[in-house]
């Protein structure tokens, strides 16, 4: 049959106790708030002191004398009750908990944001990664076995302006390692030729990054159009280091084609750091 009465509770109950120190005082501070003297019991030096002998108005308590730190005095609050059994493994639920919890009491109390801590709660900026993408406005016009700059005067993306389009160069802000992809279409009139294309970092021929090469057509073809991809993952000191890409040709009549960011060729670009 069903249970009649109030449900027994399953917390151990103790009541709650206060020691107090003597300071030569009859007034001292209650860690609670009580409405008369009935609600407490007061010891003094393990002597129960008559309900009359003392008066307590909220959290003060006055004695109906003066006690010393030599003096043992303890309060009992007899309408006040504490649970003592620990809470099982696992059954604290969300819903049980009220308010923030303290950083100090998570075992993991902050993360680790671009080499830095950064505590729960806080915030912290993430720097953007520089980023461009930048075509040829008009077709370029190269010269047989001679190294020619990109005139890549046409930006579609520039992120932290690294970019420039008169130097045609790419200068990163902050330091690391940068993906530099080119993507170069040429249109050959001329038979066998061969082409080439080159990162110069800083614009030295000593410092070249990478070369690639590929032939445009058999012997006995003409007027074939060709693309050239290269690639690098590049290390950047930051603004003291600049890229730029440079094309080679092994014979005459070979033109770039200008770009196109919708098609994606004849792009110059650089991801990431």
């Amino acid at each position: 049959m069903a249970y009649i009465g109030v449900q027994p509770t399953d917390t151990y109950l103790s009541i709650a106790s206060q020691q107090i120190t003597g300071t030569g005082s009859a007034t001292y501070t209650l860690d609670y708030s009580v409405s008369n003297e009935e609600d407490v019991a007061v010891f003094v030096n393990n002597v129960r002191q008559n309900v009359s002998s003392y008066t307590v108005s909220g959290t003060s308590l006055t004695l109906g004398g003066t006690i010393s730190a030599s003096d043992s005095c303890w309060v009992l609050f007899l309408g006040r009750t504490v649970g003592t059994k620990t809470p099982a493994v696992g059954s604290v639920t969300n819903d049980m908990l009220a308010g923030s919890i303290a950083n100090a009491k998570l075992a993991n109390s902050s993360i680790t944001l671009n080499g830095s801590a950064v505590s729960l709660g806080g915030s912290a900026s993430v720097a953007n990664t520089p980023a461009f993408n930048a075509t040829i406005g008009s077709e370029m016009s190269l010269s047989q076995n001679t190294w020619t700059t990109i005139t890549a005067d046409t930006e579609i993306i520039d992120t932290d302006s690294c970019y420039n389009t008169s130097t045609y160069t790419f200068t990163p802000t902050t330091a690391g390692k940068y993906f530099v992809f080119a993507n170069i279409r040429m249109a050959d009139n001329s038979a066998g030729t061969y082409a080439y294309v080159s990162f110069y970092k800083n614009g030295a021929t000593n410092e070249l990054q990478l070369e690639h090469y590929i032939a445009s057509h058999g012997s006995s073809q003409n007027n074939t159009e060709l693309t050239l991809n290269c690639y690098k993952i590049i290390d950047f000191n930051g603004s003291t280091d600049n890229v730029l890409c440079r094309v080679q040709v092994s014979s005459t009549g070979v033109e770039v084609k200008a770009g196109n960011s919708a098609s994606n060729w004849g792009a110059y670009k650089i991801i990431g750091a």
